[in-house]
């Protein structure tokens, strides 16, 4: 049997942003970001788009939210970020309108082929349409698509595509039951 070497990994066509860049953001997440101090919504907003962030209107950013690169991120109108969320944007993550990410959601945009010796990098975008709620300590992991008014339910793992007004509990998240907006 092979074994995983780990001395070949090789991430190189990887390119996420000029390193200036990188380091000015990491900066500036601990600081505005990754922080208890409770910053207004509209000044993160200012600083995302600054960094290249396709932000909407009325978006609120709570405390302690990390994000990798705001260049992959857009945002619609009326989103809410709650405490801790984690948007590991290796890729674009494009989030609609309306949408509600619960405190200490991870946003996972990146992972390894365990198939291969090397370990190799490979990164799949999320797209989360209108009206979704991604639940509390839950997770989205790479080329998952969260469609219109889906549910994710706290501490699920969606794996694979969320359907329409559709409401999913576990890991690896399955459909329980219809979603009905009244």
């Amino acid at each position: 049997m092979q074994k995983v070497n780990l001395s070949q990994y090789d991430n190189s066509w990887y390119l996420p942003g000029a390193p200036l860049k990188r380091i000015s953001w990491y900066f500036i997440n601990i600081f505005f970001f990754k922080t208890s101090l409770p910053f207004p919504s509209a000044f993160k907003t200012l600083i995302l788009r600054f960094f290249g962030a396709s932000v909407g209107k009325n978006c609120v950013i709570k405390p302690n939210v990390n994000i990798k690169y705001p260049w992959f991120l857009e945002l619609g109108d009326h989103v809410w970020i709650g405490e801790a969320v984690w948007i590991d944007n290796l890729t674009l993550i494009k989030i609609g309108n309306h949408v509600s990410i619960s405190q200490d959601a991870y946003l996972l945009t990146g992972n390894h082929d365990f198939k291969k010796r090397s370990f190799d990098l490979f990164v799949g975008k999320i797209i989360i349409e209108d009206g979704v709620w991604i639940g509390a300590k839950s997770i989205i992991c790479p080329n998952v698509t969260c469609f219109t008014h889906s549910i994710l339910c706290a501490g699920s793992v969606a794996t694979t595509n969320l359907e329409a007004y559709g409401i999913y509990q576990g890991n690896p998240a399955a459909f329980k039951k219809k979603r009905i907006v009244e």
